[in-house]
């Protein structure tokens, strides 16, 4: 049997292009993503300052909220105030958690003075809950005002891993406007506004259900995100320079 080949110590080293060229596709991946991370922290910061300057105005008539509305499509977090009487018997139920318990929100349309409806998120209530009969002291009688913030309608289900909605059983997973208002029983041909209002948390009639739910708070992890790909990009440099300069010193 022969002996294997051997390299020749004078003969010079490949120079390793395949590792090269892995090494460069990695690279360009890596700042690729940190650089998609910086343009993210960019969006997510003009978005909390557009929250903190919305909410810290005062309520608006919803006619403003209407009319910005239609020139805009964006009235999230802006401060309205209707006026008018809920439709109690319409509500919609709205699977969600407050404070750790689960239940639901419970949406109203809110029948304004010119005849339209606008569907306002009242808040939670526990899951025994749900249904009226448990809480009848929870529908308001007449008119009165409510107060809160504008929530934009969402354009279709938000992932595949929410699940859909349950009309029939009166049981929400995403808020389809849409289906809420036409499964809600109020009359045919009216007008229901294309926007929410989510109520603030002034105290409801026997404590439920409990306003002033909506989240303003966003989490914005994106700086440390970008620094993560970008040391890691940094790193793989470092490390095929490294490898490199001991290939050429023959180590």
């Amino acid at each position: 049997m022969s002996a294997p080949a051997t390299r020749d110590p004078g003969e010079p080293r490949r120079f390793p292009w395949a590792t090269l060229i892995l090494a460069g596709l990695a690279f360009a991946v890596l700042v690729s993503l940190g650089t998609w991370q910086l343009q993210r922290l960019a969006w997510k910061e003009g978005l909390i300052a557009t929250i903190e300057q919305r909410i810290a105005s005062p309520p608006a008539p919803i006619a403003e909220i209407e009319t910005l509305y239609g020139a805009t499509q964006d009235v999230d977090y802006q401060p309205v105030s209707a006026s008018g009487s809920f439709v109690n018997e319409a509500e919609r139920h709205f699977f969600a958690t407050f404070d750790g318990a689960s239940g639901f929100y419970i949406y109203t349309p809110l029948r304004l003075d010119d005849g339209r409806h606008v569907f306002v998120n009242r808040g939670f209530v526990p899951y025994d809950r749900k249904e009226p009969q448990s809480r009848p002291e929870s529908w308001p009688q007449g008119p009165l005002t409510v107060t809160g913030l504008a929530r934009n309608p969402l354009a279709g289900k938000p992932s595949v891993l929410v699940p859909e909605n349950d009309p029939v059983k009166n049981v929400f997973y995403w808020k389809d406007l849409g289906v809420m208002a036409s499964t809600a029983g109020l009359p045919a041909g009216g007008t229901v506004l294309p926007f929410f209002i989510d109520a603030d948390n002034r105290p409801n009639p026997g404590g439920l259900p409990v306003g002033g739910v909506t989240m303003t708070e966003q989490t914005n992890n994106h700086l440390q995100y970008m620094l993560t790909w970008y040391g890691l990009a940094a790193a793989l440099v470092a490390v095929t320079a490294l490898a490199l300069n001991r290939r050429r010193r023959g180590l």
